[in-house]
């Protein structure tokens, strides 16, 4: 049989199924209880719950932050780097902003650009993070307890109003920090690379395409996602 020729479990097996094995406690920080997510996602998609299979438990973590100034200077120093290089700079930065109080907008505003820079930080990335400490003292960027009551779509557009930091680092933000659910990162290639091989695509997907293949994911966008991502690290054999 071909994925092209299964039908989707009706939501009564799937929550059946989520029943019968032991659930993963949820992890601190998730807005969510994962084993309601996947119960949803296996009944409205017969092929996303095919990957489920082959991936295994849902495990993601969300990455603890004291403040949202914190979470994004995080990410603003990710940008475009691989792991390790990016944690190097990142743990850089940090300690240059220790002597002076630790990582808030007041410590990034006392220390000079240039022991920044030393650090590893590039110019755009610097004029950056100089305008989120500003951000942050303006109110634009809201405390991490405003943040939680906000809805997804509010901070995407508060957020993006800081220099460097486009709709894909808010995303991330919202999945990987906040913990919220129902999240679509259309912007992300892995994402866009995964669905076209998930469900054999012959052309690159449009955000339009993939957000309207979501509907029956939501309120789980989140949680697909992660499943989407983890998809690419499959080998050949376990992806079949």
């Amino acid at each position: 049989m071909t994925r092209r020729s299964r039908t989707a479990r009706s939501p009564g097996d799937a929550a059946n199924a989520a029943r019968a094995k032991p659930a993963r406690a949820p992890s601190p920080g998730l807005a969510y209880d994962p084993a309601f997510a996947l119960a949803h996602l296996r009944g409205a998609d017969a092929i996303l719950a095919g990957l489920i299979d082959r991936v295994g438990p849902f495990a993601l973590e969300p990455q603890p932050a004291a403040t949202l100034f914190e979470a994004l200077l995080r990410s603003i120093v990710y940008q475009q780097l691989h792991g390790k290089a990016a944690a190097t700079i990142h743990a850089r930065v940090r300690d240059v902003l220790a002597p002076h109080g630790g990582t808030h907008p007041a410590a990034l505003r006392a220390v000079s650009p240039d022991a920044l820079r030393s650090a590893g930080l590039s110019r755009a990335k610097l004029t950056a993070l100089l305008d989120l400490a500003t951000q942050c003292a303006a109110g634009v960027v809201p405390t991490l307890d405003a943040a939680a009551k906000m809805e997804d779509d509010e901070l995407v557009t508060r957020l993006t109003t800081v220099r460097g930091i486009g709709p894909w680092t808010v995303h991330m933000l919202l999945i990987f920090t906040l913990g919220r659910p129902d999240v679509m990162p259309t912007g992300d290639f892995a994402i866009r690379l995964a669905f076209r091989k998930l469900y054999r695509k012959r052309r690159a997907p449009s955000p339009a395409v993939i957000l309207h293949h979501a509907r029956r994911w939501q309120p789980y966008r989140s949680v697909a996602s992660w499943y989407l991502w983890r998809s690419l690290e499959l080998t050949d054999s376990s992806a079949s």
